[in-house]
């Protein structure tokens, strides 16, 4: 269904228990995904230490890999080494991270994911404060000269997407306004429409 969809990437949550308090699946399960998947997969590890695993996520088959701020003792050593990949680098921050952590890493990124909600579960409600946060980065890539995306996970869905949209965002994560739909094709094309 999602090959067949209008999404333009596949959203994998790559959870370990210990980051967060929710385990999903490892390389085995991504492998099966990058066999039959037509679109990229974009995979957010919410994992501690992603850094021993780097190289297996790129065998696996993902094509953009993004670690989180709070889990990475060594930021810049661990995005310099998913660009060595040639994987698309992206960071991730938890809602209660301010966006100015990234002040010096941001000209480095293809891509900043800044959780809407907080990270481990689906179907949680969106976080207000998230829309200054995310002006703030927008500010801030413009000001650093940086070409990253801004991606949002958690709690979209049609009564916030075009707010989303004129706050600076470029890419959107919908997991549960998506499947817990009758129509998950129409809602995706219904979705895509209020961003142009």
């Amino acid at each position: 269904m999602v090959n067949q969809s209008d999404a333009d990437w596949i959203h994998l949550d790559i959870m370990d228990g210990v980051f967060v308090p929710n385990i999903s699946f490892g390389f085995h399960i991504i492998s099966q995904i990058k066999a039959i998947a037509k679109k990229p997969l974009d995979a957010h590890l919410m994992i501690v230490n992603p850094d021993r695993y780097l190289e297996e996520f790129k065998h696996s088959g993902v094509d953009k890999l993004t670690v989180h701020y709070e889990a990475n003792i060594h930021l810049h050593r661990t995005v310099q080494h998913i660009k060595s990949l040639g994987l698309n680098a992206g960071v991730a921050i938890n809602p209660h991270t301010p966006v100015d952590v990234l002040k010096t890493i941001l000209p480095e990124l293809d891509m900043v994911l800044n959780m809407t909600v907080n990270p481990g579960f689906g179907a949680q409600a969106f976080i207000d404060f998230s829309f200054k946060k995310i002006k703030e980065l927008k500010k801030l890539i413009k000001e650093t000269g940086s070409k990253a995306m801004i991606q949002v996970d958690g709690g979209v869905d049609m009564t916030n997407i075009q707010s989303l949209v004129e706050a600076g965002v470029d890419v959107f994560v919908v997991g549960n306004t998506v499947f817990s739909s009758d129509n998950p094709l129409q809602v995706i094309r219904d979705l895509k429409l209020c961003c142009k």
